[in-house]
């Protein structure tokens, strides 16, 4: 075999066949890079292990950084992606008050009252102050006495009043569920979007790992394969 020196087309120094190789015979992942680097580099010309093994070193490099890079984009869109959810994630009740007009808010406000413990106590004391004062302390001789036509007439219309008032406010209310409905439904339609995508995305990132991976170990074979030749 002879063993006449070859030039680097690298370095521009000779070497020796056996500390090095033909460029061609290089990974075609590596001899990319590598004429990336040297523009006017040849793939049949002859390139010495020193080189290579700067080349290779350079190229895993660059490969864990493209890596963390992605890694970065995928924390950004992540990022992004919460910012937007929060920002569908308002609050419906404080849109749908800002709306509302005075009357309605007035009527929502007899409706709450209508509707609590305070207004029966009330309700029930006034009743039995009524009754005692025009049938007891007065002895029928009161303004209202039995069979107390005015309270019937008081009770009537405050329900003839309080009933629409209430069914006004639950129509309001109504209304606000199914804001509220709607906006779950898109909140939880983004959330499965950005759930489905961050899948996909990771996928990607996994595929992408595995194959970079690979490369590497293929690297460090062919090293390890080149450190036996000096050996030998």
């Amino acid at each position: 075999m002879s063993t006449t020196p070859l030039v680097c087309q690298v370095c521009k120094k000779p070497k020796s066949p056996h500390n090095g190789m033909i460029a061609d015979l290089i990974r075609p992942s590596l001899l990319e890079f590598a004429k990336k680097k040297v523009s006017d580099l040849d793939s049949k010309a002859f390139i010495c292990f020193e080189d290579l093994g700067n080349f290779r070193k350079d190229y895993v490099k660059e490969v864990l950084e493209d890596e963390i890079g992605e890694l970065s984009a995928l924390d950004n869109e992540v990022i992004q992606s919460l910012e937007q959810h929060e920002i569908l994630s308002a609050d419906i009740s404080k849109q749908f008050e800002k709306k509302l007009t005075f009357g309605e808010r007035l009527s929502d406000h007899i409706a709450e009252f209508g509707g609590s413990w305070k207004f029966l106590i009330t309700f029930g004391a006034v009743l039995i102050g009524w009754i005692a004062l025009n049938a007891l302390v007065l002895f029928n001789r009161g303004f209202d006495p039995f069979p107390f036509i005015l309270l019937n007439l008081i009770l009537s219309c405050l329900a003839a009043v309080q009933a629409p008032i209430i069914m006004m406010s639950q129509n309001r209310a109504e209304a606000r569920d199914r804001l509220r409905a709607e906006n779950n439904y898109k909140v939880n339609l983004k959330a499965e979007l950005e759930i489905r995508h961050l899948h996909e995305k990771i996928d990607h990132l996994l595929r992408r790992q595995y194959n970079r991976l690979f490369e590497i170990q293929q690297i460090q074979i062919e090293l390890l394969q080149e450190i036996s030749r000096h050996k030998h």
